[in-house]
């Protein structure tokens, strides 16, 4: 048996503010440090030990990575990051304020784009600041490899090789695996460890910067927990 830990990140400034934030690189409110650090400490008392981290090239996941490995006395393991493990990108609705766009397409349409398995919202335009093809941390990337609005479904595509490449083969040799990641980007693993139904992953949240501690047997899932109870999420039943 071995374990994984998957903690989305702690509150962020565009959580706080509902906005659709997607691959911008926003950081952390204090209540999102205060999270995350709790995070660390919940896994401090599971006796929970890393061998390798994993997260996003975004500093919130960044960030709630570096608090719950400070919690376990834990920061000098190898740490790789990743853009396959970004958040779920927005497209045009990036930055915009959720309710203002409800009120404009109304609520079955933004339900739809946020919800769908398969759906994705508007891309944005090849020559929009928003782009991420303007963003130095992809210089090196194919530009057609990028992403200018995602669904889930895009999401796991882009996560399920990055998942079986680099983390699986760590879990198979018996090693705890933290990911710090998003709230999309997560869900895309948990139905990938948990053999959710499209139809079923649309119902699926991830509380901020409360780890989810699941115990493996192999790849497949014997047991998971959120570890602060008081803002668990319920969960699928275990394959």
């Amino acid at each position: 048996m071995t374990r994984l830990v998957l903690t989305r990140h702690g509150q962020s400034v565009w959580n706080k503010e509902n906005r659709f934030t997607g691959w911008v690189d926003v950081d952390l409110t204090e209540k999102g440090e205060a999270e995350a650090r709790r995070g660390g400490e919940l896994l401090k008392a599971e006796g929970f030990a890393p061998t390798y981290a994993y997260t996003s090239v975004l500093k919130r996941a960044i960030r709630t990575l570096h608090f719950a490995l400070e919690g376990v006395d834990r920061l000098w393991i190898p740490v790789e990051k990743s853009w396959r493990l970004n958040e779920r990108h927005y497209g045009g609705l990036t930055g915009l304020n959720k309710t203002e766009v409800t009120e404009a397409h109304g609520a079955e349409q933004v339900k739809i784009w946020r919800r769908s398995f398969d759906i994705p919202p508007p891309p944005l335009p090849l020559d929009d600041t928003r782009h991420p093809r303007f963003d130095p941390r992809y210089a090196a990337l194919d530009p057609d490899a990028l992403p200018a609005g995602e669904s889930l479904k895009l999401t796991l595509e882009r996560v399920a090789p990055y998942f079986s490449g680099a983390i699986a083969p760590r879990l198979e040799a018996g090693e705890e695996v933290i990911i710090s990641a998003h709230g999309n980007s997560l869900r895309a693993l948990m139905k990938l460890l948990f053999d959710i139904p499209d139809a079923g992953i649309v119902s699926l949240e991830m509380p901020t910067g409360n780890p989810l501690l699941i115990e493996l047997k192999g790849l497949t899932p014997v047991s998971a927990r959120y570890l602060d109870t008081e803002r668990a999420q319920d969960l699928p039943p275990c394959p």
